[in-house]
């Protein structure tokens, strides 16, 4: 993991939250590499012991949040308000699952009770 490209930008972090290092490091590079997001930028969220990820898809403009974690992890409603707090009340964000096999999936989460598109 230290030579790889991104390890400079995201060291500082996964030293200072090893617990989901390994669910930061792949979906940084994931977004970055793999999606292509701009602006990408680390996010320090010390009340949920992680980072967030913050940028935008190609060819948009609007910047969307993204919080990594591990399958295994137990997430509590609690922590996914104080994870809109903390990022500033975002329409909506982003949890990126990550498994053991290094897949990720994405789960769109929005405040409140929200109607699914038809």
């Amino acid at each position: 993991m230290e030579k790889h490209p991104s390890y400079a930008n995201l060291s500082p972090y996964l030293v200072k939250y090893p617990q989901v290092a390994g669910a930061l490091f792949q979906t940084y590079n994931d977004l970055k590499l793999a999606q292509q997001w701009t602006g990408l930028e680390i996010i320090d969220v010390p009340s949920c012991s992680r980072c967030a990820l913050r940028g935008s898809r190609p060819n948009t403009e609007e910047p969307l949040s993204v919080v990594p974690c591990s399958l295994s992890e137990s997430l509590s409603t609690d922590w996914i308000r104080t994870t809109f707090r903390e990022l500033g009340g975002p329409p909506h964000v982003y949890l990126a699952i990550n498994t053991e096999d290094s897949s990720i999936v994405y789960y769109k989460i929005s405040p409140g009770i929200v109607k699914p598109p038809l």
